[in-house]
């Protein structure tokens, strides 16, 4: 009766354990050698985002104190510039954790690129619709005439103005607008009428 000593059986089920053990302890201390490197990630990026909110909050506020029409324009200005403070203080979190952001600052580069040249006719738009709120060529209720379409702005937001002129209703880029030659046919009256 030849049996296989009992202590074979045993170190294959302590082999494991073992390696596991050990594996645990490598991860564990790891993560304490990483530690700092990750509150002071955490604090980076906490300190961004104070002042990304402080600053939206900001311009929020300057927007109180213009006409309704500016008001969408220094909105959109908060929000963007709220965004492109998150996104650099994610980078800079990321790289005092100790991550190479190189590829990562590469790759936002190449995709803002393709998302630029992809959406080109709508941020034309869009920045022409800002550019016209803050410029205020032509105010709701000018009849105007630009590029073969002719009405009464009945409202201007960041992409199209809406024309209207007889019973119909035209939507005008705002690239279109910022592009061409605008002829102010006549001018609304802000002054209430008086009967003579």
């Amino acid at each position: 009766m030849n049996q296989a000593p009992p202590t074979t059986a045993t170190n294959e089920l302590i082999e494991p354990v073992e390696q596991a053990t050990t594996l645990l302890g490598q991860m564990g201390a790891q993560a304490v050698a990483l530690l700092p490197q990750l509150v002071s990630a955490t604090l980076i990026f906490l300190v961004f985002w104070l002042v990304a909110t402080f600053i939206r909050r900001l311009i929020a506020r300057l927007a109180d104190h213009v006409d309704d029409d500016k008001r969408h324009a220094f909105n959109l200005i908060g929000k963007t510039l709220k965004a492109l403070i998150l996104i650099a203080g994610a980078v800079t979190a990321l790289s005092a954790a100790g991550v190479n952001v190189t590829a990562l600052v590469a790759g936002l580069g190449l995709t803002g690129f393709a998302l630029g040249f992809a959406l080109k006719d709508a941020l034309s738009n869009l920045l022409a619709g800002v550019l016209i709120l803050i410029y205020q060529p032509f105010q709701r209720g000018n009849r105007i005439k630009v590029a073969g379409f002719e009405g009464t702005v009945a409202a201007i937001d960041l992409r199209y103005t809406t024309l209207e002129a007889e019973g119909k209703t035209i939507l005008v880029p705002n690239a279109t607008l910022f592009t061409n030659a605008i002829t102010i046919l006549d001018t609304a009256s802000t002054q209430p009428e008086t009967n003579a």
